[in-house]
């Protein structure tokens, strides 16, 4: 039984329940002084408690997917193909290999020409090194006769960290509200390449190229597009991607966008952070090289870099977003070539509620800055 099934949820809160009623019931029987009726409440009360604490977890992980399996949980998990044959060019052993297949859970999903599909694949780096796991939307349109010569525009969509690329499946529903949306006419169909930041397993790497370390910018603005392109029905011109992501992953976004934009049209962050942080999670990234941190920086980028032909969109909330002076304050600094939008909420903290209220107009957003 996975972590974030209904079945585990609901044995922890039936156990629980149990505990509970078991105590109660029990209490009388164990009011004595002798040593095992002390014991016997010890073990009444640590068992209930750490069973409540074990149901809220469990059911905070499924709402947040802060740990997509047991493996993960316990700091088992491994991200596959780290080790590749970056010499090879195409076939099974080719920079995007294809490992599942599932349909979108929509109306009608399970035919392809309705619902589209969600390929699980690895993504091998050839020049960066690096590989991950990602989930690739293909929208119904990909497999309709009329579309087989059409090649779509492509966003990368990145989660926050620690997150799964899961969480954008299950959590914030991207294909499900981009199926939806395009069949409304409100944004044109579009291949979401969705994944994680933490390509490097159990670090942090805020989509920078450490210094004689992990090059997950090149990664993420060079590798990643070029293996897509090669695989699947894409445009190969800025102007056919986009960049989108959450927490850590919108600054991902946003940098990204301001640094490639002859690789990307437009990013959107989405209660992003401006710098990328130091703490124990990324360890040391800039291995003392200033050029590196300064590019890190965000604000520092539009102060003393030409202003690129981009689009960017930067959201907040005036309440509940500790980051709302400082997207206010990008806002504020960003020059013609490059344009910038907002989405401000009046209030909404840092999670799931809130970013799933602020996706579909983000997907109309950058809907209408790409080009197929």
């Amino acid at each position: 039984m996975g972590l974030t099934s209904n079945t585990v949820l609901a044995l922890a809160v039936l156990l629980a329940v149990l505990l509970f009623v078991g105590t109660v019931w029990l209490w009388p029987k164990l009011a004595g002084r002798t040593w095992r009726a002390v014991l016997g409440r010890i073990v009444l009360l640590a068992l209930t408690q750490v069973m409540v604490f074990a149901s809220i977890g469990l059911a905070a992980n499924r709402e947040f997917g802060f740990y997509a399996s047991w493996a993960d949980l316990f700091g088992q998990e491994q991200e596959p193909g780290v080790v590749v044959d970056h010499d090879t060019a195409g076939g099974a052993s080719g920079p995007v290999k294809v490992t599942g297949k599932q349909s979108v859970n929509v109306p009608g999903g399970a035919k392809l020409q309705v619902g589209g599909q969600i390929q699980k694949v690895e993504i091998a780096g050839r020049k960066s090194k690096l590989s991950s796991q990602a989930y690739v939307y293909l929208p119904p349109e990909y497999f309709r006769p009329e579309y087989k010569d059409k090649k779509f525009p492509a966003s990368v969509v990145i989660t926050g960290y620690p997150g799964t690329a899961e969480n954008l499946i299950k959590g914030l529903h991207y294909p499900q509200t981009a199926n939806k949306q395009a069949r409304e006419g409100t944004m044109q169909p579009m291949v979401l390449v969705m994944l994680r930041p933490a390509i490097v397993p159990g670090r942090d790497t805020e989509c920078v190229d450490i210094p004689h370390g992990p090059q997950t910018e090149t990664f993420f603005a060079e590798d990643l597009p070029a293996a897509v392109q090669g695989a699947f029905r894409v445009g190969t011109k800025a102007e056919n991607w986009g960049v989108i992501g959450n927490s850590t992953g919108g600054y991902c976004a946003l940098k990204i966008a301001m640094k490639h934009p002859d690789r990307f049209a437009a990013g959107a962050g989405l209660s992003a952070n401006y710098m990328a942080p130091i703490d124990d999670q990324t360890g040391d990234l800039f291995q003392g090289d200033e050029k590196v941190r300064r590019e890190s920086d965000l604000m520092w980028l539009l102060d003393h870099r030409p202003a690129p032909p981009v689009s960017l969109l930067a959201t907040s909330s005036k309440q509940g977003e500790d980051n709302y002076a400082d997207t206010l304050k990008f806002i504020d600094k960003v020059k013609s070539p490059t344009r910038v939008s907002s989405i401000l909420l009046d209030s909404g903290g840092h999670n799931f509620n809130t970013w799933r209220r602020e996706i579909p107009a983000t997907l109309v957003w950058i809907s209408g800055r790409l080009k197929a």
